[in-house]
């Protein structure tokens, strides 16, 4: 009897048992989205804001965070209920920012507050149908000692903005600052714990921001979305590759690499500089590139095309502030560095992509068809690319003289042909 009482007990202690759902017997809805009226933003979030959802916006001080966020705001508003809580600046400052933008941010609902129980009355009494919070660090709780921006206040704030997103259907966006490093400030929960991770990425030097997606459980984390800062606002470039290929021309140490940017391509420029050092070991430097490809695309370079570079400085560098992270680049890479090696630039009008192998064969670097149209697009009349994959796509727009190349050495071959 005693044996037969253990297993009622222990259930009763555990609760009802849950149902389960048979993976096929679950009906395929595709959750609502919400369009932001910014067609770069709603490309990287996957289509729009998803109601319910909780979504980190992060990025170092005066990236654009809160330009960005109070410019969806404005559209949201123009169709719903749109509140921007605000913790770091005050409602006057708010206005003021807001008076420079095109947008109309009349509507916006303003609170200036970092109580989280009094931020989470104002979304359960107004019930807005977006949130920003800008920023979760200021946020402290009465139920949680420490000061605001310690790792269990921002925790607990994340854990309940979540809890108050899912029950009542609001979409949060917390605003979030980054660390020296570039990574997001607070305990690495917080990625964990919401639905969407945005990075706002640029240069105090330069006009554009990059925003990219690094989760997204409601779509691609490989789209991202191009912006241009002017005084009226963040401003959509549609044609990235205008920009990043507004520099480039027949010049030495440069190549066109057409990247892949989730459902675009993208023309890249890849420059390189290679000069005499007295420096051992010789430096070398990656901006925009992986640094340990570009040390295995040297290495490739000596050993199978006879290119030596032992005493000799290689920078490589993505133009226009872009990256091209891509092991599709690495051919883009050699023909740069190749070219500046040698003070002789590419035939005119070049675009190359393909991965190098360690044995100096090209290999394919997917969506060969994508890049080839996208050459042609912009003008390209000449593409080095690895051997076609069997039962590639066939009658796609490409360059007109287009060099299959079986290793690096043929494509050195072909791309320096006069």
């Amino acid at each position: 009897m005693a044996e037969e009482a253990a297993p009622a007990a222990r259930q009763r202690a555990l609760g009802a048992v849950p149902a389960v759902t048979r993976l096929d017997e679950i009906t395929d809805e595709t959750p609502d989205r919400m369009t932001t009226g910014i067609v770069e933003l709603d490309r990287v979030l996957g289509g729009g804001l998803v109601p319910g959802s909780l979504v980190l916006l992060g990025g170092e001080p005066g990236i654009g965070k809160s330009t960005l966020v109070l410019q969806a705001l404005a559209n949201v508003a123009a169709g719903g209920r749109a509140m921007l809580v605000t913790g770091e600046e005050s409602p006057i400052q708010v206005r003021g920012r807001s008076e420079r933008l095109e947008a109309d941010c009349g509507p916006v609902q303003v609170l200036a507050e970092t109580r989280l129980e009094s931020v989470l009355a104002a979304i359960d009494a107004h019930t807005p149908t977006v949130c920003a919070i800008d920023s979760v660090q200021t946020l402290h709780s009465d139920a949680i000692e420490g000061v605001p921006g310690a790792p269990n206040q921002v925790r607990h704030a994340t854990v309940e903005l979540m809890r108050a997103a899912k029950e009542r259907g609001v979409t949060i966006v917390l605003v979030g600052q980054v660390t020296k490093d570039g990574t997001l400030a607070g305990p690495r929960t917080l990625e964990h714990l919401v639905d969407c991770v945005l990075s706002f990425e640029g240069d105090d030097l330069r006009a554009h921001r990059v925003l990219r997606a690094t989760k997204n459980r409601f779509g691609s984390t490989n789209e991202t979305g191009l912006f241009e800062m002017r005084p009226a606002g963040l401003i959509c470039v549609e044609d990235p590759t205008r920009l990043y290929l507004a520099e480039a021309g027949e010049r030495i140490g440069s190549c066109v690499f057409p990247a892949i940017e989730g459902t675009r391509s993208v023309l890249v420029e890849v420059q390189a500089l290679v000069g005499p050092t007295e420096i051992v070991p010789p430096r070398r430097v990656a901006i925009g590139v992986d640094r340990t490809r570009l040390a295995q695309v040297i290495a490739v370079l000596s050993r199978h095309a006879g290119v030596r570079l032992g005493d000799a400085d290689v920078f490589v560098s993505v133009a226009g502030g872009a990256r091209a992270l891509d092991p599709a680049a690495d051919l883009a890479m050699a023909l740069a560095i190749t070219s500046a090696h040698r003070g002789i630039p590419l035939v005119a009008g070049t675009a190359a992509f393909g991965e190098l192998g360690l044995t100096g064969a090209v290999r394919l670097g997917g969506h060969t068809a994508r890049r080839l149209a996208a050459a042609a697009a912009h003008g390209m009349d000449v593409a080095i690319t690895p051997p076609p994959e069997a039962g590639g796509e066939s009658g796609a727009p490409s360059p007109a003289n287009v060099h299959a190349v079986p290793g690096v050495r043929e494509a050195l071959e072909a791309a320096f042909a006069r």
